[in-house]
C-alpha cells in the first residue's frame, strides 16, 4: 500500500503541474541568464564575476531520458556545467551547487551533487569534448533516480539523486567570458536488448572521416557554421559499398534552416569542405533542390526535392563479371526503372571557385582508366534516376554533405546487405 500511495501521489502531483504548464495554452518555457542562446548555442554574456545558467523547458522522460553537451569554446577558464536541476532552479549558481541538483563540471571533471563542493569524478573536457547527462532508472519508494553522465560517448560514472515531483530538469552552466556550447536535448541512447541499462551506440567506426559532423547512434547532426560554402560537413564511410553491401539509405530527421543535404558516393581522398558531387570523383543527389551533381558545381534537374521524413538512397549496379576484394557477383538490379534527366542547372550554391580541372566531371572520367559501374538514387523505396561513372582507386565511399544550421539525418549503411 506505500507504494501505491507513493505513486499516486507522485501522479497526483504531475497531474496538477500539467493543468498548471497547459491549462492556460502556454508551453513550457525555457529559462536562462547572463547567456545568449542562437538556436541550439549558449553563449557566456556576463563578466566572469557571475553565473550564468540554462535550463531547458522540459524534465527528462522515459521517452526522452538523455542530452548532450558539445563544447564550442572554453573561454577563459573553461567553468562549464552540464546536469540536472529542478524546474524553478535559481539562474544565478551553477548546476550542482544548490539542493536536488547535480552537474560534472568540465574545468575540473568533478561532480557537485547538492553542494558547492565537489567530489572527484571523472576527466576534465575541452573545446570539441561532449558531455552527456541522463537518467538510468528511478526507484519510486526511495525516492531517488540514477543519473549517469558520459564524455565523448563513453559513461564516466553515475550518481543516486532525490526524485523530484516535477521532474529534473537539463541544465548548463557558464562562469567566464568566451564560453560557448551547443546543446543537444534530444540526443539518442539504445537501450541494448535484454539489458535494463542504457547504453549509446556510437557507430563511429563506420565514418573513416567526420568534418563538422557529430555522430549519436545512427544519427549524423551538422555542427558547422553553415556560413558559406566552405563550411560543409561532410560523414564519409570507412569502408566503400562493395557486390555485396552495394547500397545506403538516409533518412531526413531535421531539415534545418535550408535542408542543404547531400548523399552520394565519393573517392577517399574527397576534400572536406566541398559537398558530394562538387568535385571529381563524386556523384550525389542534393535534397534541397532535387538536383544530381557528378563532379561539377553545375547541377542537373533529377527529382523532387526530399524534406524531413523523406529517405534517400543510393546504390551501385555492378557488372555481373565484377569482382571486388573477393565478393560475389551482385545483386539482379535490372529491373529497376530508369527516368532521364534533363539538362544542367547552376547551383545557386556554387560560386564557381573550383579549379579548371574540377569543372566537369564527365569529361575527367572518360579520360581516366577504371571500371564503370551505374550508381542509382531512390527516394522513399521509389528509383529517382541513375547514373554512370568510372570506380576511383580504393572505391567508392557513402558519403553525406549537410550545411546549414540544425540538419540531422539518420543513416542506415546496410539496408541490403547479405
Amino acid at each position: 500500500m506505500d507504494d501505491i500511495n507513493v505513486l499516486q501521489h507522485r501522479c497526483l502531483l504531475n497531474l496538477r503541474r500539467r493543468i498548471r504548464d497547459v491549462g492556460d495554452g502556454r508551453p513550457a518555457q525555457e529559462r536562462y541568464m547572463r547567456l545568449q542562446k542562437s538556436g541550439d548555442t549558449l553563449s557566456y554574456q556576463g563578466n566572469s564575476e557571475e553565473v550564468g545558467c540554462y535550463v531547458a523547458g522540459h524534465p527528462l522522460s522515459k521517452g526522452n531520458c538523455y542530452f548532450e553537451v558539445t563544447i564550442v569554446e572554453t573561454g577563459v577558464r573553461g567553468t562549464i556545467a552540464v546536469g540536472l536541476v529542478p524546474k524553478f532552479y535559481r539562474l544565478d549558481h551553477q548546476p550542482g551547487w544548490l539542493p536536488h541538483s547535480v552537474a560534472y563540471h568540465a574545468d575540473n571533471g568533478k561532480l557537485y551533487n547538492g553542494n558547492p563542493v565537489g567530489q572527484q569524478f571523472g576527466p576534465k573536457c575541452a573545446r570539441g569534448d561532449r558531455i552527456g547527462c541522463g537518467i538510468l532508472s528511478e526507484n519510486i519508494k526511495a525516492g531517488l533516480s540514477k543519473v549517469f553522465f558520459t564524455k565523448n560517448g563513453k559513461e564516466v560514472g553515475s550518481v543516486e539523486v532525490p526524485v523530484s515531483a516535477e521532474g529534473l530538469f537539463p541544465a548548463v552552466g557558464m562562469h567566464s567570458l568566451g564560453e560557448e556550447v551547443k546543446v543537444d536535448l534530444q540526443a539518442e541512447w539504445l537501450l541494448e536488448e535484454g539489458d535494463s541499462m542504457m547504453m549509446v551506440d556510437s557507430h563511429e567506426d563506420d565514418w573513416g572521416r567526420l568534418y563538422d559532423v557529430r555522430v549519436s547512434g545512427v544519427l549524423l547532426e551538422y555542427v558547422g557554421k553553415g556560413k558559406s560554402i566552405m563550411d560543409v560537413g561532410l560523414a564519409q564511410a570507412r569502408q566503400p559499398l562493395t557486390t555485396r553491401c552495394h547500397y545506403y539509405e538516409v533518412e531526413i530527421v531535421d531539415a534545418g534552416e535550408k535542408c542543404f543535404i547531400a548523399l552520394g558516393l565519393a573517392r577517399r581522398d574527397y576534400p572536406k569542405n566541398r559537398h558530394p558531387g562538387w568535385s571529381r570523383g563524386s556523384v550525389a543527389y542534393h535534397a534541397d533542390d532535387g538536383k544530381i551533381f557528378h563532379g561539377s558545381g553545375v547541377g542537373d534537374a533529377f527529382g523532387p526535392r526530399c524534406f524531413k521524413g523523406d529517405i534517400m538512397g543510393c546504390g551501385i549496379m555492378f557488372p555481373r563479371d565484377y569482382i571486388l576484394d573477393g565478393e560475389g557477383d551482385a545483386d539482379d538490379c535490372e529491373r529497376l526503372e530508369f527516368r532521364p534527366t534533363p539538362a544542367a542547372v547552376q547551383n545557386v550554391l556554387y560560386l564557381n571557385d573550383e579549379e579548371d580541372d574540377e569543372e566537369d566531371g564527365d569529361d575527367q572520367e572518360q579520360d581516366q582508366d577504371g571500371r564503370k559501374v551505374t550508381v542509382f538514387f531512390t527516394r522513399n523505396g521509389k528509383l529517382i534516376g541513375r547514373r554512370e561513372m568510372v570506380v576511383p582507386p580504393g572505391g567508392l565511399f557513402p558519403t553525406v554533405g549537410m550545411l546549414s544550421s540544425g540538419e540531422k539525418v539518420k543513416v542506415d549503411l546496410h539496408p541490403l546487405s547479405g
